[in-house]
């Protein structure tokens, strides 16, 4: 499953594992993987993955149209191209919409060719609203895989804090999640449908929906919520080495 966060866990000696995570993060500025921005300014950027659903996508665009706060949705091509109706609704509204590959495998798994062949597909079927920005299916990535997105022409981003809501979690936790990891400059994880999952029941987008709305409803006045080319455009990115192996066990259970 998507790693819950790229930050370092919680040990002893906070200076040194701060120091340490800082080289880490410097040595990554030129090549790594944007995880979020470098901004002052409480600016955040809602990420949305796996639509466009024609459920659960139109009421996550009322909620976001409630509060007047922009997102970024990472659309599934093969779903785009059943429902373009819905990706120029996204569009029209305001809102980025960035390539999440044309039906959502694990890219490691792939030989270069196909993975660069997912993600002009999703391209092709994402025009013309689609933006240069990928994210890798599952949060999966190889350098193989990293410099295929690269060689189209794609910023390769993933997120700062994961809300976990692929699963049963109620809204609360969910909230939780979210607010004791913000900072500024970061893109939050959430999923407006799930494309695979290893169990039916957790397609309800309802705890998700309403964790949005209340995380909305009580940070709107402190916070400003951007499409994610807007938040870059007000600082530089903020990078990692971000390389994660495909679970194969966890694959084999998704219907």
């Amino acid at each position: 499953m998507p790693p819950s966060n790229p930050e370092l866990p919680a040990k002893p000696y906070p200076r040194l594992r701060s120091f340490i995570k800082g080289l880490i993060e410097l040595s990554a500025s030129g090549t790594g993987t944007i995880i979020g921005a470098r901004v002052k300014e409480p600016l955040v950027a809602l990420t949305f993955d796996d639509g466009p659903d024609p459920e659960w996508t139109p009421a996550m665009l009322d909620v976001l149209a409630r509060h007047e706060a922009r997102a970024t949705f990472f659309m599934i091509g093969k779903r785009a191209a059943k429902h373009p109706e819905l990706v120029r609704r996204v569009a029209e509204s305001g809102h980025a919409i960035g390539n999440h590959s044309w039906d959502h495998p694990s890219f490691p798994l792939l030989k270069g060719r196909w993975r660069r062949a997912q993600i002009r597909w999703a391209e092709e079927a994402l025009a013309p609203h689609g933006s240069k920005l990928f994210r890798p299916p599952y949060g999966h990535q190889s350098v193989g895989s990293r410099l295929d997105a690269a060689r189209l022409g794609y910023r390769v981003l993933t997120w700062t804090i994961n809300a976990e809501d692929w699963r049963d979690d109620p809204a609360e936790v969910l909230i939780s999640r979210v607010r004791s990891r913000l900072r500024p400059g970061a893109f939050v994880l959430f999923h407006d449908s799930l494309y695979s999952t290893d169990d039916l029941r957790y397609r309800d987008r309802g705890p998700t929906l309403e964790a949005v709305d209340q995380l909305l409803a009580e940070l709107s006045g402190s916070h400003r919520f951007l499409t994610v080319p807007e938040l870059l455009g007000e600082g530089r990115p903020r990078r990692w080495h971000w390389y994660w192996r495909s679970n194969l066990a966890w694959l084999h259970r998704l219907q």
